[in-house]
């Protein structure tokens, strides 16, 4: 498969938390090509692996869940009522599209009413949505006729939007957090085993789930790897859009380069590595500081076995959690050669400890 049709057919494809399996497989078909070795956990994780005989394990590492929604009540005059599967964002739903996937695998159009403009405050107090008043129409007119579709308690609901590029300059999605993170990993792996790149260590090449619903499948996979070393991928908020605030989230724009974190979880001197990797190989980048963690699956590695050395590579990203998050293509490429770069910098049982005894 051709690079850019793996690009859209796996950011086309479903992954909400808990049901990445549509992804994941797609991530694993494509990947498997480029890595001596393919395992996958219960939950469905997936660990492309790259000289899997060393003892000495660097793990590289991205999640493939995406925001949803699930099914929570079903009103007796057929309005389906919902939980969050992750931190969707319920102020961007009405009025848009969904699907409602039933339990024998069957999608249901469906979409998020909401009261005219006319009536919105005569007589009502529901005014802006939240998570207690927006709504679910199917075309039902009762419970029993929503269940006769097999539309259940439970079921998954999700956005139909698809994948674009705009303007030649960015991509545009539903689910750039982080399935274009596990895009970059892909594409590392594929490099590697092009120009035969030696690595002095076993890499693990890993797309974890459950992400979005607390870090989760990160903290699975590493129990199972042990590894020595963790360079975590993921996306961080673009602050030069309107009604960001620089002072609260740092000053970040997209397509200045791959953005490096600095805080309490991020390992000193692994970061300085990546930084040095960055200015040698003119890489441009920017930096954020993070409070008493990151927020993302580098809480899970740094402080699984021990304390595992952990960094974290974010691409810029606007309008994160929406159906139209969107990227840098540069940044994209930058996040990839940057990963490349640092991995050629960590060598066969490299001491990352800053203190002597």
């Amino acid at each position: 498969m051709k690079k850019k049709d793996f690009l859209f057919n796996y950011l086309n494809s479903l992954s909400p938390s808990g049901f990445e399996n549509e992804s994941q497989q797609i991530w694993i078909d494509y990947i498997k090509q480029y890595v001596d070795k393919v395992i996958i956990d219960n939950y469905g994780t997936a660990v492309g692996i790259i000289n899997p005989e060393s003892d000495f394990k660097v793990v590289i590492e991205a999640h493939v869940d995406e925001v949803s929604f699930r099914v929570k009540y079903i009103s007796d005059k057929g309005y389906i009522y919902v939980i969050k599967n992750g931190g969707v964002d319920q102020q961007i739903a009405p009025s848009k599209k969904v699907n409602v996937h039933t339990s024998n695998g069957e999608i249901i159009d469906g979409f998020f009413g909401w009261p005219a403009i006319h009536v919105r405050g005569k007589g009502t107090k529901e005014t802006h949505p939240s998570m207690d008043n927006i709504f679910i129409d199917v075309g039902a007119d009762s419970k029993k006729e929503v269940n006769k579709m097999g539309i259940y308690v439970g079921n998954l609901i999700t956005y139909p939007d698809k994948f674009s590029i705009m303007n030649n300059k960015y991509y545009v999605g539903k689910a750039l957090d982080n399935k274009i993170g596990g895009y970059i990993l892909s594409q590392v792996a594929k490099s590697i085993n092009k120009k035969q790149t030696k690595l002095p260590f076993g890499l693990y090449i890993v797309n974890s789930v459950q992400e979005e619903v607390g870090l989760k499948g990160a903290r699975m996979i590493s129990e199972t790897i042990k590894p020595d070393v963790a360079i975590i991928i993921d996306v961080t908020h673009d602050t030069t859009s309107p009604m960001m605030s620089k002072i609260k989230n740092g000053d970040i724009k997209c397509g200045d380069g791959p953005v490096l974190t600095y805080g309490p979880t991020i390992q000193q001197k692994l970061i300085q590595l990546i930084e040095k990797s960055a200015k040698n190989n003119n890489i441009p980048f920017q930096r954020k500081v993070s409070g008493s963690s990151t927020g993302t699956d580098t809480d899970s590695f740094a402080f699984s076995n021990g304390g595992i050395p952990s960094a974290l590579i974010s691409i810029p990203l606007k309008y994160m959690h929406t159906t139209v998050e969107t990227s840098n293509i540069n940044d994209v490429k930058n996040v990839k050669k940057l990963l490349i770069e640092s991995l050629k910098n960590i060598e066969y049982n490299q001491d990352f400890k800053y203190l002597s005894i």
